[in-house]
């Protein structure tokens, strides 16, 4: 018998789709931050994208989920960092500064939240 390619025929009834929700926020430094220590920046403390001061942090999705920070535009190592959603007095991320890491007055930090969020859609 000779080669045949096989094709599998179904007809596909539900479809999942998973659509990010993307959220940036900005914060300015108001003054240099030294080397070992802790940076603690609240949730209104942070504009969004549009300017505005922020009520509260997002909630991260179990396992569908993650947080992006970048310091003066630059991507930074996932162990220095401790995000936690809500609102005044809950809300903040944290910065660990290693030791020989300073952060100088006027440096950017962007926060940046993935949230995925599945949905099945019906269809053929």
């Amino acid at each position: 018998m000779g080669l045949k390619i096989i094709k599998s025929v179904s007809a596909m009834q539900n479809k999942i789709v998973v659509a990010p929700e993307v959220s940036r926020f900005f914060y300015e430094l108001k003054k240099n931050v030294g080397e070992s220590s802790m940076l603690r920046i609240n949730a209104e403390d942070f504009l969004d994208d549009s300017g505005n001061r922020i009520d509260s942090l997002p909630a991260l999705n179990m396992m569908n989920s993650y947080f992006n920070v970048y310091i003066n535009g630059i991507l930074q190592m996932d162990d220095i960092f401790s995000y936690t959603s809500g609102g005044k007095g809950i809300g903040n991320l944290l910065v660990s500064l290693p030791e020989e890491t300073e952060i100088e007055l006027g440096t950017p930090i962007i926060l940046e939240v993935i949230n995925f969020e599945p949905t099945v859609k019906s269809g053929t």
